[in-house]
């Protein structure tokens, strides 16, 4: 797998340089889930956060003692885990896979060594986190109108 190709097609890592993806590349971890497998719980402490490489995951909020709903399937070239790392916060869903899933994992720590080294690599990352949350707001924003009528 080419981690760098990875991140290139992900809107996490729009606008960032070549040197910069070629960084943050090094940085990332491998992580492989079989189908059904939990990547992280809702409520567990989130200090990272995913880029999938292939397959799909599912992200789920509990309902009740026994249920829980889907929020959003997503795939290759989305992330999920990053709204952790912003708000230092326990994670809001449980994310499992739907399929035999790939992913690249950047830890907080890994972050922080990319801000030291390419901070306007480190602006253009937090600008596209922002954008993405935005645009997952709208959509919930929208969803939730639509359930008013």
């Amino acid at each position: 797998m080419d981690k760098r190709q990875v991140l290139q097609a992900s809107p996490l890592f729009e606008m960032l340089a070549q040197p910069e993806l070629a960084f943050i590349a090094e940085l990332c971890k491998p992580a492989r889930f079989a189908q059904g497998e939990v990547v992280f719980e809702e409520g567990d402490v989130g200090d990272s956060l995913f880029v999938i490489v292939n397959g799909e995951v599912e992200v789920l909020h509990r309902q009740g003692k026994d249920g829980e709903r889907v929020l959003a399937v997503l795939r290759a070239p989305d992330f999920f885990g990053e709204m952790s790392l912003i708000d230092k916060d326990h994670r809001s869903a449980t994310v499992r896979a739907r399929s035999d899933v790939a992913l690249l994992h950047l830890t907080a720590e890994n972050l922080v060594a990319f801000r030291k080294n390419h901070k306007d690599g480190f602006s253009f990352l937090l600008i596209n986190i922002a954008r993405v949350l935005s645009a997952r707001l709208r959509e919930a924003n929208a969803r939730l109108v639509a359930l008013g009528r």
